[in-house]
């Protein structure tokens, strides 16, 4: 059994399709959170986007002060705040509101910003976007400390400034870095000793082939810097969709599996390849560690992700609309009810008390029988004897 209790949950940057009302889906996440929570799923971390048209959600705090009112114990992130968008002090206040208002339920996800047509938007040359992260995290965790700061930069500037509010989790809530395919979130994380959120962590492209190179950056990093990474702080995410059998899991996906592989491509064109004619699913399949089947072909992925990575602490599926509504919430049901207990080891002691039953069946049927029947002849219940006979619950042999 892993020394780690692998934790649940999913990643909604969100993806929706555009020909579908965008107040609809809006009021879709949140019922989902609500799902999400029932099933007992562990976190949910919310994406921020100004563009693209799919990805529809531009505040994730704005979300999760919503989905915070409508749960119980499910932990919301900001999956992630783009750092050079933001002025760093409003994030600090931002999240450290959060985190009162959800009394420690929230957890400081960030990123560099992912589309360009953002940073376009915002007057952002792309290639600063990293550094500009990096510069406003420093302030930022100084922030949360509790520090005051003075700071000017070409794209912010700070006068004594401090929150006024200290976190409402201590000393701290828990931060996490976006890393995909560079190591440049493994090294923060490191220099930090920061939480990461792997987003690429099923595509073979990207960031299957770098998961344990980019962890031992990570550890490399904090090593340099004094600090201690651990693994149940590390989240790897991919796309899935789960059904009672492989053939319906195919029959689902049709429903909006090729309009997600259009987006896909016309964010980043010539990805899954030159596919003519081939069935999407299959494309889907071929294309990396995904999940278009059975809470086996689950368990299965999850694996391979460990035996690539070692242990982590969360697998984070990524939120799509591939099947409808109600055959999205059945996967995740199936997904909860089937794949996390076997890592997890919930039914160890079930299984084995099970198996005992199995092995010594008729032993323990036998010496129940003989119990049965003599508390029935002390009693001169004869009737009920033979009735425990020819029903079964006395067995032959008892007689």
């Amino acid at each position: 059994m892993s020394q780690i209790k692998l934790r649940h949950g999913v990643f909604v940057a969100p993806l929706h399709p555009v020909d579908e009302d965008a107040n609809s889906v809006i009021h879709r996440d949140l019922e989902l959170m609500e799902w999400l929570d029932k099933l007992g799923y562990d976190e949910a971390w919310i994406g921020e986007h100004h563009s693209g048209g799919w990805e529809t959600i531009s505040s994730p705090e704005l979300f999760i002060a919503a989905a915070a009112e409508r749960t119980r114990q499910i932990k919301f992130g900001t999956g992630v705040i783009s750092l050079p968008y933001h002025q760093p002090l409003m994030v600090a206040n931002r999240i450290i509101q959060l985190d009162h208002q959800t009394r420690g339920r929230v957890m400081f996800g960030f990123g560099p910003g992912l589309l360009v047509s953002d940073a376009e938007m915002l007057g952002i040359e792309p290639h600063t976007q990293r550094d500009r992260m990096a510069q406003s995290l420093d302030v930022i965790l100084r922030l949360l400390a509790g520090e005051t700061v003075t700071e000017k930069t070409e794209w912010y500037e700070l006068r004594n400034a401090q929150v006024h509010l200290l976190p409402y989790s201590r000393p701290r809530p828990e931060i996490a870095v976006a890393s995909a395919a560079t190591p440049s979130g493994g090294k923060l994380a490191g220099k930090y000793n920061l939480s990461m959120l792997c987003v690429a962590a099923t595509d073979p492209s990207g960031g299957y082939n770098v998961l344990d190179i980019n962890w031992n950056f990570a550890l490399e990093t904090a090593k340099e810097f004094g600090n201690t990474l651990s693994r149940s702080n590390l989240r790897l995410m991919g796309p899935m969709h789960i059904a009672e059998t492989r053939a319906q899991a195919r029959e689902n996906v049709r429903w909006g599996l090729h309009k997600y592989i259009e987006y896909a491509r016309t964010i980043t064109p010539g990805r899954f390849g030159d596919f003519g004619d081939r069935d999407p699913v299959d494309v889907m399949l071929d294309a990396g560690h995904v999940v278009i089947g059975t809470p086996d072909d689950a368990v299965e992925v999850l694996k391979k992700l460990q035996a690539k990575q070692g242990e982590f602490g969360a697998f984070l599926h990524q939120a799509h609309d591939w099947a409808n509504w109600e055959n999205t919430k059945r996967s995740y049901e199936l997904y909860i009810r089937y794949v996390a207990p076997h890592f997890n080891g919930t039914n160890a002691n079930r299984e084995k008390s099970y198996d005992d039953w199995k092995e010594n069946s008729v032993a323990y049927s036998s010496k129940m029988g003989a119990a049965a029947k003599a508390t029935l002849e002390k009693y001169g219940a004869t009737a009920g004897l033979e009735a425990g006979r020819k029903t079964g619950m006395i067995g032959a042999k008892a007689g």
